[in-house]
């Protein structure tokens, strides 16, 4: 399996050079918020198939928020959520732009094999159902 991780401040359009790993895993976890001053954050995982080098196709979006202090160095990981409309509503169209920009320059072939449910997570624009 394929996988990659993005970390987006929240309201940021391109990813910190850092991963979830990299930023949550050697922290300790908050036990309450009181006294942090937290910023937020997107942690965006990718999946595919294929090996770790090289996707043959996108397959799986996860996004879960995450809040931080880097001062006191602790924070918060939320349960990740991988339903399309979770996901559109959490990125914001930066983010979405800059994913779906690197998932197409990174392996084309595999963003064509990607099926049209992963392809509308980037799409950028409103859906409407006729009720």
């Amino acid at each position: 399996m394929w996988k990659r991780n993005f970390l987006f401040r929240a309201h940021e359009a391109a990813p910190l050079p850092q991963t979830e790993q990299d930023v949550f895993y050697e922290t300790d976890q908050a036990l309450d918020s009181s006294g942090l001053n937290v910023e937020k954050y997107l942690s965006v995982w990718l999946q595919g198939e294929g090996d770790q080098d090289r996707p043959s196709a996108y397959t799986t979006v996860y996004v879960r928020t995450a809040t931080f202090d880097p001062v006191k160095k602790v924070g918060f990981l939320q349960p990740l959520q991988g339903r399309t409309h979770q996901i559109r509503q959490m990125l914001s169209p930066g983010q979405k732009t800059f994913l779906k920009d690197w998932l197409t320059r990174a392996n084309p072939a595999a963003w064509e094999e990607a099926g049209d449910g992963f392809h509308a997570i980037f799409d950028n624009e409103e859906r409407r159902r006729d009720d």
